[in-house]
């Protein structure tokens, strides 16, 4: 292991390979990176399906079984991620007991298309955490209006959810609200809610990019200043409202109920820099944040592993300059806000249109065998 990921985890972050595949899986290369470079999770997103299934043979049989069997290429999607996810699953499954459900966890993204209906999220949840059977695999909902009290819902039932596409602090409000709303009636009908576990994914390299490109249409000194510092301020303000949340009386009251209460920790996404004048460690390095997720593309593993120094002092530790930063934004007339909004619609239809071109690719698939 590199001297960057090692220190990453004696930081106390945990290391998520954003990436799966059925050749990365059979290959053994996941093992290997668990073993080498202390990977101890798992994401996955329609992006990241769709590139595996367009990427080698590695789903060839398995497709020829599902194109004789005539399932549609709805129930195709389906078997093909949940074979995907419960493979990796069974893989960081010693992980997850080591570690008392605090790691080892692989993420499953609900079918897009019903991000805004709550129903269909809950059910779409349910039936794919009945399908993976593993209690190590997080049910990926986005963070919109319906997705929130689906959240609370799957949480009710004991289900672990990944709260996604989150790119403002009035979003994470609303996801720890759904959490914790989740625990507590889970509580009342008797679950286990101290087993129940949920992360709120913050999306970095995504959010700088829209904002650079607002702050290079400003023709003021300030703007260029700003750029590539709104991020990690969003970051550095997020981490404030967890150690607020879990210092507050809301949670106090409901860990003494339920002792061993897993808080919602934070998952550092969208970590690959977009823009060549940034470090690309940079979403890595600069959030060793103690008790974080940061779930990384293996190019970015790669490159903190081979020239990523982590700082001495967590960037969480300095609320005050990462508030000065949005207030700087706010005065030049970006209005955060509704940026965020917009990223966050935009993300699920990015997930969609990639959901329907995979849909589209099986079909044609099962259609010729």
């Amino acid at each position: 292991m590199s001297q960057a990921l090692d220190d990453l985890t004696k930081h106390g972050v945990s290391i998520y390979l954003d990436d799966i595949s059925r050749s990365r899986l059979e290959s053994g290369d996941l093992r290997r990176l668990v073993e080498r470079d202390s990977v101890v999770g798992v994401t996955t997103n329609p992006s990241i399906f769709k590139k595996a299934l367009s990427d080698g043979d590695g789903y060839d049989k398995t497709i020829s079984d599902l194109a004789r069997s005539e399932f549609s290429a709805a129930d195709a999607l389906r078997i093909l991620t949940c074979m995907d996810v419960r493979d990796a699953a069974d893989m960081m499954a010693p992980i997850h007991r080591k570690t008392d459900g605090h790691d080892g966890w692989v993420s499953l993204e609900v079918n897009p298309f019903y991000a805004n209906d709550t129903e269909a999220t809950v059910a779409e949840a349910t039936l794919l955490h009945w399908m993976v059977g593993r209690e190590n695999v997080m049910l990926k909902v986005p963070a919109t209006h319906a997705g929130f009290p689906a959240v609370t819902e799957l949480i009710a039932r004991g289900i672990p959810v990944n709260v996604t596409v989150i790119f403002s602090l009035t979003t994470h409000d609303q996801a720890l609200d759904a959490y914790m709303t989740g625990l507590e009636r889970a509580h009342q009908r008797g679950l286990n809610a101290w087993k129940v576990r949920s992360v709120a994914s913050f999306y970095l390299a995504r959010l700088d990019d829209a904002i650079d490109r607002e702050l290079d249409s400003v023709n003021a000194p300030a703007a260029a200043e700003l750029r590539g510092k709104v991020a990690l301020a969003h970051a550095r303000l997020a981490h404030q409202a967890y150690d607020d949340l879990h210092n507050g009386e809301r949670w106090r009251t409901l860990s003494h109920s339920i002792p061993g209460l897993a808080p919602q920790r934070l998952l550092w996404a969208s970590t690959s820099t977009k823009d060549d004048r940034y470090s690309d460690t940079r979403y890595v390095t600069q959030l060793a944040i103690p008790g974080s997720i940061n779930t990384m593309p293996e190019k970015t593993l790669r490159a903190v592993s081979d020239h990523g120094v982590i700082p001495a002092s967590p960037l969480g530790s300095d609320p005050d300059s990462a508030r000065q930063i949005m207030r700087d934004l706010q005065a030049l007339g970006i209005s955060f806000d509704k940026m965020a909004r917009q990223l966050e619609t935009q993300a699920v239809t990015g997930f969609q249109k990639d959901w329907r071109e995979i849909l589209d690719v099986l079909a044609s698939r099962l259609a010729t065998r």
